[in-house]
């Protein structure tokens, strides 16, 4: 029961997320996955670190097949080559069973998913200053948001 209510609340998250949110949680799940499969690496669970890094992989999969070239070809060029080096070490990390290329694959991953965090907080900020002025109201400064942090 517990099990379907959690997966009702996931089906309901991403079909409601935008899709800037939508990347932040590929990243979110690509390091979830290498992070389980480190795990099984170190209990030498082979199959569950298999498991693991191959959905790890996926994800990258998913991110690479989803880069717009057309629009912004030379940054979609860096993206794709980052993407490539975190799956050739999930996969090296899954072949030779260890665990430094897997380190490696995580820490762009998180820099990645670091990125596009800093980068969703800027655009909501940007949205929530164009609602502003569209309602001819002050625009969200540093003070009101530690005001508003400060109270609730």
């Amino acid at each position: 029961m517990a099990n379907a209510v959690a997966q009702n609340y996931l089906k309901t998250k991403v079909f409601t997320a935008t899709p800037e949110q939508l990347q932040l949680m590929l990243y979110d799940g690509a390091i979830r996955f290498a992070e389980q499969g480190r795990l099984a690496l170190e209990k030498r669970n082979f199959e569950e670190s298999y498991n693991s890094i191959s959905r790890a992989m996926k994800i990258i999969v998913e991110l690479t097949s989803s880069l717009n070239h057309k629009i912004a070809p030379e940054l979609c060029g860096k993206l794709a080559s980052l993407y490539n080096f975190v799956y050739r070490n999930l996969v090296k990390a899954s072949s030779e069973r260890d665990t430094q290329p897997l380190e490696d694959a995580l820490r762009i991953l998180r820099h990645q998913r670091e990125t596009w965090s800093m980068l969703l907080d800027k655009l909501g900020k940007q949205k929530a200053a164009s609602a502003a002025r569209d309602l001819d109201m002050p625009e969200p400064s540093a003070s009101m948001e530690a005001s508003i942090s400060m109270q609730g």
